[in-house]
């Protein structure tokens, strides 16, 4: 990401949509056809970006993913573009929405790396590995490997950083996305049941650290152990849900985004502006 010297803010407000659901492991087409009615469930409410849990196509299911990655993944060609028949329900979805759609998935790169990745699917119906995930969780890091930089995502004039579950429990991965001029933080994840507070707190965080829309995506249900808890939201720039789905159940959470809300928010709370250049330069010990 690079630094954004002179922040634009968007012309007009952005419906957008956060999605808690339960994908079957290792059902990529089926779980790909669920994205599918998903999507159009948001759209029918209005929704013009809709984000989808971590992993949602292979499903977050550890074992299903280290014991067939043929099956659970998706190839990206070198420029990043994902042409795999089994993702066509989801670009129609998107095509015949006019929705850009943010989603989970293994992806193995023609390098041979393997990913934890945000596909996003343009309105042409388009698939692209968008993001990798840059901040792995305990056992992932045997099947993956991290992504190395940040990405920013263009809809019309509103600026979407992305992350990817632990990346939002890091402050400067949210900042890094702020610093290049992000209006809003999408955040497929895949929190497990008894995480709730930290799933709470963390993106309400960056949302009001970075005086900037957050949309959370998480699984839910499942089975034992892979069991998550929902709680999908859309925050606004001061870490204040517009939208949160309960802890069990499919839900799809609508919002808008509004660019006054941004505008008010950044000038009453002017921490990006005010933030010192290198916070840790001038530092005192002091033995007690």
């Amino acid at each position: 990401m690079t630094q954004s010297a002179t922040p634009v803010l968007p012309a007009a407000p952005l419906t957008v949509a956060a999605v808690q659901a339960d994908p079957v492991p290792g059902d990529v087409a089926g779980n790909a056809a669920s994205a599918a009615r998903l999507v159009g469930r948001a759209v029918d409410a209005g929704a013009r970006v809709v984000v989808l849990p971590e992993l949602f196509l292979p499903a977050y299911h550890l074992p299903a993913l280290a014991a067939d990655p043929p099956r659970t993944d998706v190839a990206a060609a070198g420029d990043g573009t994902v042409d795999d028949a089994r993702l066509d329900p989801l670009r129609a979805a998107a095509r015949d929405g006019a929705a850009v759609v943010v989603i989970g998935a293994a992806v193995r790169h023609p390098d041979g790396r393997r990913t934890v990745s945000a596909l996003a699917v343009d309105r042409r119906g388009t698939a692209r590995a968008a993001y990798d995930k840059q901040q792995l969780w305990a056992d992932e890091r045997e099947l993956f490997v991290p992504g190395d930089r940040g990405a920013t995502l263009l809809v019309d004039d509103w600026r979407f950083g992305l992350g990817i579950c632990y990346d939002g429990c890091f402050p400067e991965h949210g900042r890094a996305a702020a610093v290049d001029g992000a209006h809003g933080y999408l955040c497929p994840s895949g929190y497990l049941a008894g995480s709730a507070h930290r799933r709470d707190l963390y993106y309400a965080a960056r949302a009001l650290d970075n005086t900037m829309f957050v949309v959370f995506a998480n699984a839910v249900d499942g089975a034992s152990p892979w069991r998550f808890n929902g709680g999908a939201a859309v925050y606004d720039p001061q870490g204040r849900p517009l939208a949160r789905g309960a802890d069990t159940g499919e839900d799809v959470l609508v919002a808008d985004l509004d660019p006054a809300v941004l505008a008010a928010t950044r000038a009453a709370h002017s921490m990006l502006a005010d933030r010192p250049a290198d916070p840790g330069a001038a530092r005192a010990s002091m033995r007690c």
